[in-house]
């Protein structure tokens, strides 16, 4: 399929199912997308694989158990591929057994700095050296017991892991650790649509992350509501420098539905799931009076947006591509009350 025509296919897609849902649209564009759909990605997690050679990067095998050794993704930014191979190699003259690492996760800013955590299953890790081709790196012991990559015990951090990118001309800091938007320069193009819908100055952004929406399109106040104790730190450090009226909680969005009200707009940016039922009875409950909903699932947007269309209206929507040669489709809803 040429990049021409998945575009298209996902425009229809998400046509096909809000038609289904019978939620109506206004016109709908073509599908938001970068120039190449190549080298986008700004974090990539890779498993391991030893044999008789050494060490080596591997990804699973979708719909099974079994992995492939890779020497890098043609989706990922390059920088990634270098530093995860340059670390790979590094384990690999120290005979690292494979069956004793989980992953390693690397990331990098738009400037093509990489940090990266490694997951490892032993409490005790040899002493690594940081690559020339990593700014940063954390060791984590992480359970055995489960499949996961979650730190358990930090066993060693080397350099620095926080990195820094700019979106809509205000510097925003992440670590290794915390959500990030793996396609910046395509969410920059929604977070620019998003402002040019929202004007009003105080504003309450749910599944916030580290700020990106909320404190870049406010003017004067936004309260942050994230649920991972990490992400909400690096927001609070990036409310510090905003200089805006700023509250981060830190909450899962379903225990923290005060704080949506009839005075000011809410935004979503909910993971796969959608928004949780009693997140979606208190919109109709206080009836803010706009919502937007960026969403990484149309599927589940649309559900949501069949409920709340009770009492508002889709006066704008637009779909972006921000992985391309993915299945994965954002789309943006900005729902006005019903007058």
């Amino acid at each position: 399929m040429t990049y021409a025509a998945e575009n298209k296919s996902k425009k229809s897609i998400v046509e096909e199912l809000f038609a289904h849902e019978k939620v109506a649209l206004p016109a709908v564009g073509e599908v938001v997308h970068a120039a190449d759909e190549w080298h986008y990605r700004n974090k990539m997690e890779y498993s391991f694989w030893g044999d008789d050679d050494g060490l080596h990067l591997a990804l699973h095998q979708r719909g099974s158990h079994g992995k492939q050794i890779v020497k890098g993704s043609a989706l990922a930014l390059p920088a990634l591929d270098a530093a995860a191979n340059a670390l790979c190699a590094q384990l690999s003259k120290l005979n690292t057994r494979a069956g004793d690492l989980k992953t390693i996760i690397v990331r990098c800013n738009q400037n093509g700095d990489v940090v990266a955590a490694l997951y490892t299953k032993l409490t005790k890790f040899t002493k690594l050296e940081l690559p020339a081709e990593l700014q940063g790196l954390r060791v984590y012991h992480s359970n055995p017991k489960s499949p996961a990559s979650v730190p358990t015990e930090l066993l060693d951090e080397l350099g620095s892991v926080g990195l820094y990118d700019e979106l809509l001309e205000k510097s925003f800091s992440y670590d290794v650790d915390s959500f990030f938007q793996v396609n910046v320069p395509i969410f920059e193009r929604a977070l620019s649509r998003i402002k040019e819908h929202c004007t009003e100055p105080a504003i309450i952004d749910m599944y916030a992350g580290v700020g990106t929406i909320g404190l870049s399109i406010a003017s004067q106040s936004v309260d942050l509501i994230e649920l991972d104790p990490l992400t909400a730190k690096m927001a609070e450090v990036n409310a510090a420098a905003s200089g805006l009226a700023v509250r981060v909680l830190e909450s899962p969005t379903e225990k923290a539905l005060d704080y949506i009200s009839a005075d000011k707009p809410v935004i979503f940016d909910p993971p796969r799931a959608g928004l949780h039922d009693r997140v979606v009875e208190r919109v109709l409950e206080a009836l803010p009076p706009k919502v937007i909903y960026l969403s990484c699932n149309p599927a589940t947007q649309v559900r949501d947006i069949a409920k709340l269309q009770a009492k508002y209206t889709v006066d704008f929507f637009e779909i972006y591509n921000f992985f391309p040669r993915t299945p994965h489709i954002e789309t943006l809803a900005i729902l006005n009350i019903k007058k």
